[in-house]
């Protein structure tokens, strides 16, 4: 009996290990996804969020602004074989013209590794301006303005992160 017992469980913890490795190869074999997505940025001072999902994962950016008019920017998402999941979003033009009161970039389903906010991005020869570390916080999935630091220029957010797996 004890035997029967001890083969039982040696097939259950075969089939357990086919799944696991199966599940591995579909997370494996799928490709990069990137994409990227025109959006406006309205003033007004109203708060608005724009997102964009690849799968289960994705980038949301709230913001509030005043002056102007609308403006077009850019979003870019990326999904790396190795779960490394990157969001951009900026202003082609390379400077706004409108004053953020307030800002949040949200990685959902990753962990910030890196990020930067720009109060202008590169465009004709010129570089990337970043903000002051003081003007924003990073968190473990999240970008946000830090209120009273903030000097409510905003042009680009930078972002790259982990996504988050179960281990085993």
């Amino acid at each position: 009996m004890a035997y029967q017992k001890n083969v039982c469980v040696v097939k259950m913890a075969f089939q357990f290990f086919c799944v696991l490795i199966s599940a591995g190869a579909l997370v494996e074999a799928s490709p990069d996804q990137t994409k990227t997505v025109e959006f406006n940025v309205k003033p007004g001072g109203v708060v608005h969020t724009f997102t964009e999902n690849i799968g289960t994962y994705g980038c949301s950016f709230t913001y509030a602004s005043q002056g102007g008019t609308n403006e077009q920017w850019l979003m870019s998402l990326g999904l790396a074989e190795d779960r490394q999941l990157s969001c951009s979003v900026w202003r082609p033009q390379g400077k706004s013209y409108l004053f953020f009161t307030q800002f949040e970039v949200l990685l959902k389903g990753a962990v910030i590794e890196y990020a930067n906010a720009y109060s202008q991005a590169a465009t004709g020869g010129q570089g990337d301006v970043p903000l002051k570390p003081e003007e924003f916080i990073i968190n473990e999935s999240t970008v946000t303005h830090n209120g009273g630091k903030f000097n409510a220029q905003l042009s680009k957010i930078a972002l790259i992160g982990h996504t988050q797996h179960l281990e085993l």
